[in-house]
């Protein structure tokens, strides 16, 4: 999520969450750990999931991961001139319990004593309606307030309060992963957390759910679109859930890890001691060929490397890769029933990195000098062709974006297409470069919203069917986290340990 959109939806809703320790291990008596797990996929779900998995099954199993491109997955950097900058996820709130812990955890390791967070930077934020700045944030909190109750009245206190009971809950999340409870399902987790009005929240539009709850149209346009589109690309047409979790960017402490959020899992594959494998998985097949040695392995993994085929066998795969033709195309192969067919979309989204110097004159008529805004967000009427623009920083600069040189800054949008050359001319009275990245960044949300099964089969997971409910770096180490749970379970048959009834109330009374 942008830190424009943190730093303007912080001014208006200040939201907290809650932290659990992380806690026992399964009282189940576990067997013989399995000898080989596969994991395709390197972004933040398969490095966590390998993280997890190397805790609960142990020393002894060797764990394959499978990339094809950079470790990271869509934790994706933009290099210009020397420096890289973050194309996608940029910010991390406060209390993201994994990837606190993460960056904790790492950090002594001799491999990553560098590792370290950084605080997001700040700035001032607008918002435009295509015509001129419906709001414009101050550097005082009190005139924040002021400015919202005169325009809105009291809906960003309303909005407040709707998106912490939301959220609130969401965070039991946390209590069942420390007492080691998997589930089975997405949906499954979400009735855990909040029951049938949380699976619900899938099922309807944000605009719906906040115009029952009685929210102007004003508002929505003005205040929940642009965080919206600066997030997910959409906007208040998605499902009410991502849009709470949208609005999550909310804490004045947010926070970035230094070097790139990329390098937490670069950091979690080498904790988990897994084997990297640099190539691309065409097929997972449910193995019919006779095996050396026993007990024969369920599935075998046929990918490439270069111009080379190979195959390998093993007990456990997990997918943390999103089953999109045109993001990975494995064929699943022998399967009796045949495994599902993956035809979600996902969104473009093109990130550019601009050097230049903002034509401040077409969002307002005051003299550049005395523009003080950061970060631009647009509303849902504007027609303007970016979803959002907003100086940044490299990964490396811990004290925020340098000062201009010749009225110059970093500027990165976000914008459906890629921009052209009027285009960039419009935003900017002149430019030093545009480095550009178009990519498949998150799924196009569209309520009535179906998760994909998180179990393919008896030993194959899925993990990417969670950002259909949400996606962001958390929700992926929570799929991760899950993910390792469910395949430790379901091999030693601990099934008291996955979709339990009333986990919330049987917790509240343990210490």
């Amino acid at each position: 999520m942008g830190r424009f959109a943190a730093t303007l939806v912080g001014s208006l809703f200040g939201l907290g969450l809650l932290l659990c320790g992380l806690g026992r291990l399964a009282s189940a008596e576990p067997r013989a750990p399995p000898e080989k797990i596969a994991i395709v996929g390197a972004g933040i779900g398969g490095t966590s999931s390998a993280y997890y998995l190397r805790k609960k099954f142990g020393k002894d199993v060797k764990i394959d991961v499978f990339e094809r491109e950079e470790i990271g997955g869509r934790l994706a950097t933009l290099k210009v001139q020397g420096h890289d900058y973050e194309a996608g996820g940029s910010v991390i709130h406060p209390l993201n319990l994994h990837m606190k812990r993460f960056v904790k955890e790492l950090a002594p390791s001799s491999v990553l004593a560098g590792l370290s967070s950084v605080p997001a930077s700040g700035g001032l934020v607008g918002v435009y309606n295509g015509k001129s700045l419906v709001f414009e944030e101050s550097s005082w909190f009190i005139i924040n307030v002021i400015k919202l109750v005169w325009r809105y009245g009291f809906q960003s206190l309303r909005m407040h309060m709707w998106v912490e009971d939301l959220l609130d809950k969401f965070m039991r999340i946390y209590r069942y992963q420390s007492h080691d409870y998997a589930f089975s399902s997405v949906e499954k987790l979400m009735y855990a957390i909040g029951g049938d009005d949380y699976v619900r929240l899938l099922n309807q539009t944000l605009r719906e759910n906040l115009k029952k709850a009685g929210f102007s149209e004003t508002f929505l346009n003005e205040m929940i679109a642009p965080v919206m589109k600066v997030n997910f690309g959409q906007s208040t047409d998605l499902n009410a859930f991502v849009g709470a979790v949208s609005m999550t960017a909310a804490d004045s402490n947010l926070w970035a890890v230094e070097g790139g959020n990329k390098v937490v899992c670069s950091g979690l594959l080498q904790a988990s001691n897994s084997n990297l494998i640099s190539g691309s998985v065409m097929s997972i097949e449910k193995t019919r060929t006779k095996q050396t040695g026993t007990p024969p392995k369920m599935y075998e993994v046929v990918y490439k490397t270069g111009s080379e085929i190979h195959s390998d066998f093993y007990d456990i795969v997990l997918v943390a890769a999103p089953l999109n033709r045109k993001m990975s195309n494995i064929t699943f192969r022998n399967f009796d029933p045949p495994i599902e067919e993956f035809n979600d979309p996902y969104q473009q989204l093109v990130t550019t990195l601009i050097k230049g110097e903002l034509n401040s004159t077409l969002f307002s008529s005051r003299h550049k000098d005395q523009f003080g805004l950061s970060a631009i967000l647009v509303t849902d009427d504007s027609d303007m062709f970016i979803n959002s623009l907003s100086i940044v920083a490299s990964v490396s600069h811990k004290e925020g974006p340098p000062p201009a040189v010749d009225g110059m800054h970093v500027w990165k949008t976000f914008s459906k297409d890629i921009l052209t050359k009027e285009q960039i001319s419009k935003l900017f009275l002149s430019y030093d470069y545009a480095v550009r990245k178009p990519w498949l960044s998150y799924p196009y949300y569209n309520p009535p919203q179906k998760c994909p099964s998180i179990i393919l089969h008896d030993r194959l997971y899925y993990l990417n069917g969670i950002e259909f409910a949400a996606s962001c770096m958390e929700m992926s180490a929570i799929a991760g986290y899950n993910a390792a749970l469910l395949a430790y379970h379901r091999w030693n048959g601990n099934e008291d340990m996955i979709d339990q009834d009333d986990l919330y109330e049987k917790l509240k009374t343990e210490l």
